[in-house]
């Protein structure tokens, strides 16, 4: 017997809509980054990237938990000495709310040329508006 082996040509992506309102950052992050990778498709293949697209919608109204909001630092460096810059995660969610469920979710898919051309399938958007309505995308609940 052998092993079924996906291919990119037999793979067809869906587009899937989230709305992150009232969810939790890393719960969610694991679901998203799980459909990115295609690990919800019977067809999975660790190899080959046929996850599907996802937009995500009122990325604003994600929640943290604890003192994470206070206490979560986002670090970024320039490459010059002493260049470290810090964020915290009050600042971020206030300022760019897409970054926050993007680094989430890019820590959790492979740290490689697969993992870069997943993560460029997530659509993020802070509001509940969004310009993929020609692709049709189908609402899940996570």
């Amino acid at each position: 017997m052998k092993s079924y082996i996906a291919n990119i040509e037999d793979t067809n992506r869906d587009w899937l809509l989230v709305d992150a309102t009232d969810k939790i950052l890393g719960k969610l992050a694991v679901e998203i980054a799980s459909i990115l990778r295609g690990k919800t498709k019977p067809e999975f293949t660790p190899h080959v990237d046929a996850g599907d697209f996802v937009v995500v919608v009122n990325a604003e109204k994600v929640v943290l938990t604890g003192n994470k909001l206070e206490d979560k630092m986002y670090y970024r460096h320039s490459g010059y000495k002493g260049g470290l810059k810090t964020t915290s995660a009050k600042k971020m969610l206030a300022e760019k709310p897409e970054e926050i469920l993007k680094a989430a979710v890019k820590g959790m898919l492979p740290k490689n040329h697969l993992g870069k051309s997943m993560i460029k399938k997530l659509k993020i958007y802070a509001g509940s508006t969004h310009p993929h309505e020609a692709q049709q995308p189908k609402s899940i609940n996570l």
